[in-house]
This record gives C-alpha cells, structure tokens and sequence, in this order.
C-alpha cells in the first residue's frame, strides 16, 4: 500500500473515497465536515439524512459511505473523531481516533475502493493535539494489512499538519 503526503483540499482530491471529519449528526458543520457537504452539494446531504434515519446518529471512531456528490472522488467516508478533553481520557481518545481510521479503510475495502484521502480527523475544532493525532493516523494506516486498497494519501491543508506529517513519514 502506497501512502502520499499532499498540502491541499481534500475535496479536490481524485480518489475513489475521501474520507469525511463528520461530527456525529452527519448533517454536516465546520472544517472538512462543511467543506465536503458544500462542494458536494446536495446528494451527499439526502443520503446522510437517510443513513441517520435508519440508523440514528453515527457514534464516534465509526464510519458510514455515502455518493460523492459533485466531488472528484466516487464515495465519501463519515467518520465522527473525538473530542479532546484536555487529556482526561486520552486513552480512550486515542483509541477512538484509531478507529475512525481502521474503520474507514474496512469500509473502503468492502466496497473496493482502492484510493483513499484522509484529512486530520480531530486536529481543528476539536482541539486533538496535532502531534498525537498524527502518530495515531500514521501508526493506524502503517498497521493496517489490505490486499485491495492501493494507495493512502493523507491530506494536510495547513503547514502545522503537513510539516508534522513529513517528519513523522521519513
């Protein structure tokens, strides 16, 4: 499995999926979460909605696949990270965060996907330490044994994530 570092907008990224930082309502919101459902459009919005209808709300370190939408991409993965609580419960954070990662890369190999973008789940609004999170993306990946997926691209769009990224990654 190839993995690539990109500065950029995940919501540019020719992929198969692109994977959502979605909070748990799945209605969208802020960040990568808005992002993606306005460059979307619609479609995404209306299978969420669905996917909520049957299922409720997505509980966090899960994962559901929506259409792209007007996205580059072929499939959108929703993902709900933590919220970091100033370390109170950072083991728990932590394996959750992991989750969201394991979770999304089954879920892009039961529907052969074979291309996959990440961003930083959990590193903006919800304050995950930035230097963690990045361990825990990279470490979750590296670890994660796929006969189909091809390449992971993990995409950073500020200079914090993305210099963190290429240290971590030599």
């Amino acid at each position: 499995m190839k993995i690539t570092l990109i500065k950029g907008d995940i919501t540019k990224i020719k992929v198969d999926v692109v994977v959502n930082a979605a909070n748990s309502s799945l209605l969208g919101g802020g960040g990568v979460d808005g992002a993606i459902h306005r460059a979307g459009g619609p479609m995404i919005l209306h299978e969420c909605q669905d996917i909520r209808n049957r299922q409720g709300k997505c509980k966090t370190g899960e994962a559901v696949i929506t259409t792209a939408g007007n996205l580059p991409a072929k499939k959108v993965i929703h993902t709900v990270g933590p919220v970091y609580n100033d370390g109170n419960r950072l083991e728990k954070e932590k394996q959750l965060l992991a989750d969201c990662y394991s979770n999304s890369l089954k879920l892009a190999e039961a529907n052969d996907l074979k291309t996959i973008a990440f961003p930083n789940i959990s590193t903006g609004i919800y304050r995950f330490p930035k230097s963690i999170a990045a361990d825990i993306e990279i470490e979750s990946v590296l670890n994660y044994k796929s006969e189909t997926i091809e390449e992971v691209i993990f995409v950073c769009f500020d200079d914090e994530n993305y210099q963190l990224y290429k240290e971590k990654l030599k």
